[in-house]
């Protein structure tokens, strides 16, 4: 006997089709349950299947879904505020606004995001998507702007010829702009119709005015002389005057929230459910296209639905279980007729297919039948789709006749309505011919009107309508009754979505892509993945004025910051190979300025005990040396290991070192997800411990075999074989591929070993894609590399160049000559160490709370005896003019000695806190990363990620450790812009 249960508070996450669908469920229980639902569109629920409306007239309120739902006072609706992350051990959802919403059960209806193939340009104004209700907004303005602006009809091109490139291709023609299909496959709608049904679709849209290139994938959107689209370059050569281009291309499920809580996720991304739609963790559940079933995300609304029924039924004890349904689609507004359901490619074994093609009428029909013709399989229709709804409802059923007549051009055979009780008529709804029949004898409904209000059959996509119209009139003269359808609180996505969203959108600094994408000021987490995507997609010098708040710890000053706040500096040798003069020139620099210096474990010689100061002196001696940056301090590649291989050692088969060099200097400043390492080994002796790096080179008597996703560290795994017996130039496309493809799709700081573990079909599919290029994505990969190597300059040499730059390495704006004065060295060995810093955080201990402004003015603070008095503030300092901080990043200062830290936000408030991190004792908070966390300001610790208020002090995270706050400094900005900070 099941356990009879009921489900108290529910949250929904998400609010689209779905999820309407599971509240108008929910709704129909009794009980007294209480569900929200959270939504990042500022809509509720609306009709995204005929989305296309909207671009005839329809409004939102027009395509919104039925809105009684909300009405019930068991139901909240929450629209425009994105779930930012979910706590499984306390059963809580924290939205990006900040609120905390407690759940006993928790579903995700995430859905889906458009994905776009890299494709040079595609970033440009006039490239755009077609998903959302802004989506054609922003179609609708920019066809409408670029016509006034160029005084003649826009040209457009939709890169997709699937279902929804259709449509958008029809919603340009609507607009007054011509439309051109780009499809990559031979084909239109290739997933859902065979070469006969293609031709016949793609004839009928050609005489809609539609142009089509099959066989063809964008590979460029060219820029005008005013930056906008003015092209749109095909695989084959072929290049289209267009001023906008709508990507169409396929979908990925939005499973952020689901991976970050720890979820199990499927092989192809979505949240691991079974039949029960229950994910990994029992109380949170998945239903649409968020959900990953069988090794499928559905991207349809049908199953979606069916899953939210599972779980609605599941709550409260129920049997029901989601097994998914074959898929039918019909194409709709674009004037033309297209259906299809079941095997269309007849691959069942012994499938047989029967076809009637009419040239003249300009209609094809096909079904897939058994062996024995009898059982029907699958069906396509092009120009005359009157079978479609009768025939789906049959599929995996006796036909009861013979297949050549029903597509006969007279009539055809009759389809009967007296359909079995258990078939499914209306998939989207899941609803059964004995349900709708149901609605006429025992609900009292009278048309199909009332059946569709009784049972939501048809309330979807409509395909069902005309056997559900059959059978309800069937039914209704039966009776005697005349006959008259979630990265953090500030992005709700993944780092391989946000990548291919910035890709593809305009914003190219972190505020426009934050307001487009997110909310809020940003955090450690989200500010440094923007800045490697935008690095990645080559977009300006990472200490430029709009990126230089973005970095990371060591980013952040272009060095890797070490315990005491000082850093090491570890230039570039190529194959670990250094020359005499260059091997003398790091031992004067390291002499003259103090250096502890050691030989790296990636053949390289490091310096240690840099002040932030004397970072651009070593580095202009360096420079001058003929050394450039190693990236040591990046996301990106480090080094790359070798042998001497053939050149000295009697053993190798291939000239390791000259390869290592080679890859290095190709891959030099690549940004991306996480850093990677390469080796390469001349022979299969493996000197250079190729396997253990993210991309191993072992030489072999005919070439080269490559291995991919090997690291070492606390996780060590060996590499895997990707290819084998490589010519030179074979080995470097490939590796190209892969790190091109690794860049575009990994997560934030996944190294390439989970990456490759996790990939959707394992490494058979790697392989497919990256050696075979089986999807012929090889050349945009390779080019997405090949711009890399041609935009590449030396960040350092690049900083030396720029006073502006440099002056981010001055410790304290007020006293720029003055240096870190709690740094302490001993001799070790002969050369000098940090001694630890044992000292509490100035100005507190470790009872003491931080100070904040009371409205008198005066600065309260909590003694330790935990009362609170009230103090007079000291004479404040003149530090700077608020023009030499730098907006959402921080300078050091001076106060009576004492360093302080001072920032300048969006707004142009300045806050000041102790310099010091409380945790480390090292004088670096003002090198931290500026957020906000639910709205407050906050300042990140670049030592080990600890979070405060900026405003108050108040330890936010201590990531493990006891909280200590900050001490904070009161601040003004006068009417002429000096900054100044009372002690």
């Amino acid at each position: 006997m099941r356990e009879q249960r009921r489900p108290g508070r529910v949250v929904v996450v998400g609010a689209g089709m779905v999820a309407h669908r599971f509240a108008e469920q929910l709704v129909a229980r009794e009980g007294d349950w209480h569900l929200t639902v959270v939504g990042d569109e500022p809509y509720a629920p609306y009709d995204r299947v005929h989305l296309s409306d909207a671009i005839t007239g329809a409004t939102a309120a027009d395509l919104t879904l039925n809105p009684a739902v909300w009405d019930d006072e068991r139901v909240e609706l929450v629209t425009g505020d994105a779930v930012a992350s979910i706590d499984r051990d306390a059963r809580t959802v924290a939205t990006r606004s900040g609120r905390v919403i407690a759940y006993d059960d928790l579903v995700l209806a995430t859905g889906s995001w458009p994905w776009v193939p890299r494709t040079e340009g595609a970033d440009l104004p006039g490239v755009l998507a077609y998903r959302t209700l802004d989506d054609i907004a922003r179609i609708k303005d920019w066809v409408a702007d670029r016509a006034a602006a160029l005084g003649r009809p826009v040209r457009g091109a939709v890169v997709g010829g699937g279902v929804l490139g259709l449509e958008a291709a029809a919603a340009l023609q609507h607009l007054g702009a011509t439309a051109t299909v780009v499809e990559f496959a031979d084909r239109l709608m290739a997933v859902q119709l065979d070469a006969g049904g293609g031709e016949a679709l793609r004839v009928l849209v050609a005489g809609k005015g539609m142009d089509v290139r099959t066989t063809s994938a964008a590979t460029r959107v060219v820029p005008g002389p005013d930056g906008t689209v003015a092209g749109l370059e095909l695989s084959t050569g072929e290049l289209l005057d267009v001023d906008v281009v709508i990507f169409s291309t396929g979908i990925r499920p939005r499973d952020r929230l689901a991976r970050e809580a720890g979820l199990g996720i499927g092989e192809r991304g979505g949240v691991l459910v079974g039949p029960t739609c229950r994910s990994s963790d029992p109380q949170i559940w998945a239903i649409g296209e968020c959900a990953s079933h069988d090794g499928e995300c559905a991207g349809l609304v049908a199953p979606g639905n069916a899953m939210a029924d599972v779980v609605v039924s599941q709550l409260f004890g129920g049997p029901r279980t989601y097994t998914r349904a074959a898929d039918g689609t019909q194409l709709k507004g674009v004037g033309v007729e297209a259906a299809s359901f079941g095997d269309v490619l007849a691959l069942t074994p012994g499938a047989l297919e029967v076809t009637f093609a009419d040239p003249v009428a300009r209609t094809y029909r096909k079904l897939v039948v058994s062996d024995d013709a009898r059982t029907l399989l699958g069906g396509v229709f092009v120009g005359d789709i009157a079978l479609y709804s009768s025939l789906r409802p049959l599929l995996g059923r006796p036909l009861g006749a013979d297949p050549s007549a029903f597509l006969a051009p007279e009539g055809g055979a009759p389809v009967s309505t007296d359909l079995p009780d258990d078939v499914v008529v209306c998939s989207c709804a899941n609803v059964t011919a004995g349900t709708i029949r149901g609605a006429v004898t025992e609900h009292g409904c009278q048309s199909v009107a009332e059946v569709k209000t009784c049972t939501k059959a048809g309330t979807v996509c409509g395909s069902c309508v005309p056997m559900l119209t059959k059978i309800v009139n069937s039914s209704l003269e039966q009776a005697g009754v005349a006959v008259s359808h979630a990265m953090c609180e500030h992005f709700a996505m993944s780092r391989a979505e946000l990548f291919a969203l910035v890709r593809a959108g305009t914003g190219r600094t972190f505020s426009q892509i934050v307001a487009t994408h997110g909310t809020g000021r940003g955090c450690a987490i989200c500010r440094p993945v923007v800045a490697s995507i935008l690095s990645s997609l080559g977009v300006g010098h990472v200490l430029q004025p709009d990126q230089a708040s973005l970095q990371d710890t060591n980013d952040h000053l272009l060095a890797n910051l070490q315990k005491d706040g000082t850093y090491s500096v570890v230039p570039r040798m190529p194959g670990g190979e250094v020359s005499p003069e260059k091997l003398l020139a790091l031992a004067e620099i390291a002499r003259d300025f103090g250096l502890f210096t050691r030989v790296t474990g990636a053949q390289r010689i490091g310096m240690f005990g840099a002040r932030q100061d004397q970072l651009p002196a070593i580095w202009r001696r360096l420079v001058d040396a003929g050394f450039e940056s190693g990236q040591a301090y990046g996301k990106s590649l480090r080094a790359v290991k070798t042998c001497v291989g053939s050149t000295w050692c009697r053993f190798g088969v291939q000239d390791s070192s000259s390869m290592a060099v080679r890859l290095e200097l190709r891959y030099r400043g690549l940004r991306s997800p996480h850093k990677f390492k390469v080796g390469v080994s001349g022979c299969a002796r493996e000197c250079a411990e190729a396997r253990g790096k993210d991309v191993g080179v072992i030489a072999t008597a005919a070439g080269w075999n490559v291995y991919v996703g090997g690291n070492g560290g606390f996780t060590p795994k060996h590499a895997e074989l990707l290819a084998e017996d490589l010519d030179s130039e074979t080995l470097v496309r490939v590796i190209d591929r892969f790190l091109a493809l690794y860049i575009r799709s990994a997560d934030r700081l996944q190294r390439t070993a989970p990456w490759v573990a996790d990939f959707p079909g394992g490494m058979a599919e790697l392989r497919a894609i990256v050696v075979d290029d089986r999807d012929r994505i090889g050349a945009e990969l390779e080019a997405e590399i090949e711009r890399h190597v041609a935009g590449y300059v030396d960040e350092w040499r690049a900083t030396l160049d720029d006073p502006a730059k440099l002056a981010a390495f001055t410790p304290y704006v007020n006293a720029p000559s003055s240096t870190d004065p709690n740094l302490t060295y001993e001799l070790r060995r002969g050369q000098p160490v940090p001694v630890t810093i044992t000292a509490p955080p100035h100005g507190l201990t470790p009872s003491a709370t931080t100070s904040a402004p009371t409205p008198s003015g005066t600065t309260s603070a909590t003694t330790p005896s935990g009362t609170t008095s009230a103090t007079t503030p000291s004479a404040p300092v003149e530090v700077c003019h608020v023009d030499d901080l730098t907006p959402e990043r921080g300078a050091g200062a001076l106060l009576d000695g004492v360093p302080v830290a001072v920032f300048r936000l969006a707004d142009d408030r300045v806050l000041a806190v102790q310099q010091r991190d409380p945790f480390s004792g090292a004088n670096v908070l003002s090198r931290g990363i500026v957020g906000d966390r639910a709205g407050r300001p906050t300042i990140t610790s670049p030592m080990h990620k600890q979070v405060w208020d900026l405003e108050t002090g108040e330890c936010l995270d201590a990531v493990g450790k006891d909280p200590h706050p900050l001490r904070t400094y009161p601040t003004t900005v006068t009417a002429a812009g000096t900054v100044l900070v009372a002690p």
